[in-house]
């Protein structure tokens, strides 16, 4: 199985995350996909231990999923992390959750975090042995082709409404 991406987690469809149509509920996506990022900035070394003596984590401040093929009950799962970009204080990273066995892809989730000091309640910048290991990460990702589904905004190509003003 080819994935994209680096291996961060992997994890199996839960009994209470199927909703009414007998998939797994957008809810549990989203939970995994966090799930993903902690692993991700454990190997950046930022664990729950680092966060509570460094007064060093992570918020996000924008995400954007899609889903592109129904996963059940107990099926398993292995999520990616790509980064896209990373600056002093900001870190663009992408993620593919695959349908462990099957190998298809199965959700994405695009993420834009800011570095935090939880002792002064601001965005700083990233310590730096944190950016070295992200340096690290990206130099081990290898060639990455831009993720098709990055960027995207949402919209109705022919809409019977639309709410948005028109552009003079």
């Amino acid at each position: 199985m080819s994935l994209l991406g680096i291996e961060v987690a992997r994890g199996r469809v839960k009994r209470e995350w199927i909703d009414v149509n007998d998939h797994m509920n957008v809810a549990y996506y989203l939970l995994a996909f966090d799930q993903a990022v902690d692993a991700l900035w454990a190997t950046f070394g930022l664990t729950e231990e680092y966060v509570r003596t460094h007064s060093s984590s992570t918020i996000a401040v924008e995400s954007h999923v899609t889903w592109q093929r129904e996963v059940v009950e107990n099926a398993p799962y292995v999520v990616t992390a790509q980064i896209l970009a990373y600056d002093e204080k900001r870190i663009h990273q992408f993620q593919r959750m695959y349908h462990a066995d099957e190998g298809f892809l199965a959700a994405t989730c695009e993420w834009m975090n800011l570095h935090f000091d939880p002792g002064i309640r601001r965005v700083a910048s990233w310590p730096d042995e944190i950016r070295a290991r992200i340096a690290e990460f990206t130099d081990n990702q290898g060639e990455q082709p831009w993720p098709e589904q990055a960027g995207r905004r949402m919209r109705v190509k022919q809409p019977i409404f639309n709410g948005k003003p028109e552009e003079s």
